[in-house]
């Protein structure tokens, strides 16, 4: 240990106080204790809101693809396969499948309810997107032969799937007929009569149910086949765009770049961040200022150390003052008090991260959310090593702020001033 200069071990003999100093021991105790919650409340919220945000990113992966190429033209793409083989072919790629987006409206007995309408290949999406896992009832195969998953009726209907939700709103379930309605005017669907534009309507077959864990898409989407969308909205063999899969989420962006290069113009690749770029631009925010608020119990911890130093240092004014005559520098004299508020921070860190830890770990076991609400059973928590990084530097960094003043207070004091009266 005799490498360590003689200010770390006058610094940590500082922080031992005599009987007569309990004070001085009991503000230590506090700034410490007061530097461990704030560093262990940190790591939960930070870990709880990045839980929030894969979560929520999960589930509208579950119902989306990575990347959505359209046409800027929005006139559809026709000659489909060729760009779905030449996407296929780029590195990092899974797997692509043509898709149809329409707005229309769908109706029961119980009432009508606008949604968005997909077409999919079944087989193919199966692979980009999760919904064939997420189907509660039914199968996504039943798409293309309905009247093998519900053979209730004799009626020869295509199949549709629809959400949990909407289906509770419809109150229509498996095997049930709702009709699917296009918005009056939509170009090349309706009929002109005497009395106007007409909608144009469809009896469709329920031949599934997914839940996706998103209220969103459950209350407001439904699925057909490719070939019944492009026949129901006269689409010939147009179709809206391609959905992609990617083997880097995180590289979406950039093999979107990639894509769109690739295809040229009127092709517009998108990555799923894109798309959700204000949800998560708020998640980011969000998280930075539930940083900033819980880092003020910290910044209070910090004034702890202030007026546990400056006491420190009128307590032991003439230990100062013999130590300056014997020849040490006021970089020294700082150097003892900084020493010792960064021994008082990194207590408070040391503790507060098992203990930030530890909360973290009851939350998941302990605190159960609604479903009905929430749409999980329990708290996501995510901690990750950077946060634990951050919030560690962060703690240390300002426990050294707090030194600076009351160091400084030391290194100017007088040997002579002080030892007069001694």
């Amino acid at each position: 240990m005799s490498w360590l200069p003689y200010e770390f071990f006058i610094g940590l003999r500082y922080l031992k106080a005599k009987r007569r100093q309990k004070g001085i021991s009991l503000t230590i105790f506090i700034s410490i204790s007061g530097v461990t919650v704030g560093v262990a409340a940190l790591i939960a919220t930070l870990a709880v809101m990045t839980g929030f945000k894969e979560e929520l990113r999960d589930k509208i992966l579950g119902a989306n693809s990575h990347i959505v190429i359209d046409d800027r033209t929005q006139e559809g793409i026709e000659t489909v396969e060729p760009l779905v083989e030449t996407v296929i072919k780029i590195p990092r790629v899974i797997a692509a499948t043509p898709f149809i987006f329409k707005q229309v409206l769908l109706s029961s007995d119980n009432g009508v309810f606008g949604v968005i309408l997909r077409g999919i290949d079944p087989a193919r999406e199966a692979v980009v997107t999760k919904i064939g896992q997420n189907i509660v009832q039914g199968k996504l195969d039943y798409l293309t032969h309905p009247e093998v998953g519900t053979p209730t009726t004799n009626l020869p209907l295509p199949g549709i799937i629809i959400g949990v939700e909407l289906a509770s709103r419809l109150e229509s379930y498996l095997g049930d007929t709702i009709n699917v309605i296009s918005p009056v005017g939509l170009e090349n669907v309706g009929g002109v009569h005497a009395i106007g534009m007409t909608p144009k309507i469809r009896r469709f077959k329920v031949v599934g149910i997914f839940d996706s864990g998103m209220y969103e898409y459950d209350s407001a989407l439904a699925y057909i086949t490719i070939p019944e969308a492009q026949k129901f909205f006269n689409l010939a063999s147009k179709v809206s765009g391609i959905e992609v899969k990617v083997t880097d989420i995180s590289a979406a962006a950039d093999i979107a770049h990639e894509i769109e290069g690739k295809l040229g113009f009127p092709y517009h690749a998108r990555d799923w961040l894109k798309m959700n770029k204000s949800l998560f631009s708020a998640l980011k925010l969000e998280k930075i200022v539930m940083f900033i608020i819980l880092a003020l119990i910290i910044l209070v911890a910090s004034f702890n150390i202030v007026s546990t130093l400056t006491m420190t240092v009128l307590e032991k004014g003439r230990e100062i003052a013999i130590l300056k005559a014997m020849g040490a520098s006021r970089k020294s004299i700082m150097r003892i008090f900084m020493l010792e508020g960064l021994f008082i921070g990194s207590i408070g860190v040391i503790l507060g991260l098992p203990l930030g830890l530890l909360i973290c770990s009851l939350l998941v076991q302990f605190y159960k959310l609604p479903t009905d609400v929430y749409y999980i059973s329990h708290l996501p928590i995510k901690v990750l090593p950077f946060d634990l990084i951050l919030v560690s530097v962060s703690a240390l960094l300002i426990g050294f702020l707090a030194t600076l003043y009351p160091s400084w207070q030391a290194a100017k004091l007088d040997p002579a001033e002080a030892l007069r009266y001694e």
